[in-house]
This record gives structure tokens, sequence and C-alpha cells, in this order.
């Protein structure tokens, strides 16, 4: 795992490059918020979806709602980036719009949009 953090209108947000699954289950996301705020002090983040289990991206399972309450509950932002429209599921690009259209969970295309999106809150 690597982490760069990036400054953007006074925001610090770490930006985590990983090639392993670091998120699989909502401990595994509270134990990556916990260390990379406890290694570079930010409370938004910038993840990469192959960093994420597939099962997060199949609503049925329920992971995803579990895992991102836990970063609302711990008042922390996260921008999920890379290619969605691999997906068909309609609940799933419902899902995704409705977290675009808010403050604290995105999912991206690329790196610039989410530091735009992230350091706008």
């Amino acid at each position: 795992m690597e982490i760069r953090i990036i400054k953007e209108n006074n925001v610090e947000i770490a930006i985590v490059n990983s090639n392993e699954l670091l998120i699989t289950d909502v401990q595994s996301a509270i134990d990556f918020m916990g260390t990379t705020e406890y290694e570079t002090g930010c409370s938004c983040f910038i993840v990469n979806k192959s960093a994420i289990c597939e099962d997060f991206f199949n609503l049925s399972t329920k992971i995803a709602g579990e895992i991102l309450q836990k970063f609302i509950t711990y008042h922390k932002k996260i921008a999920i980036i890379g290619d969605f429209s691999i997906y068909t599921s309609k609940s799933l690009k419902d899902f995704i719009y409705e977290c675009n259209n808010g403050k604290d969970i995105f999912f991206l295309p690329d790196e610039q949009q989410a530091v735009e999106k992230l350091s706008r809150f």
C-alpha cells in the first residue's frame, strides 16, 4: 500500500494506491480508516476500486451499505475511483448517483475529479 497526501483548498487528502484488496468487510474498512488516518492525519481518502472486494458492488450483499455507514459514523470522506460502467445493476447505478450528489462518498473515474470533489467540502 502506497499513500500520498495532497492538499487542495486547505483540505488534506490521502491518496491510497494498492495492488491488493484493502477493504473486504466492515472490520477491514475500519482498519483502513484508522491506519490511514493515523499515518497521514487525513480524514478524506481516495482509493482505487480494485482495492475493494467485488461483493461491495453487489448491493444485495449489503456490504457497501455497512462499510460506507462506518465512514459516515466516523466522519470520514471517501472517493472510490475507477470504471463503474462495467456494472449493469440499476440499483448500483442509482446508489452511485445518490452518493455522488452527497458530501461524503463519491464514485468517480479518476484521481483529479476525486480531489476536486473532496476538496469542496
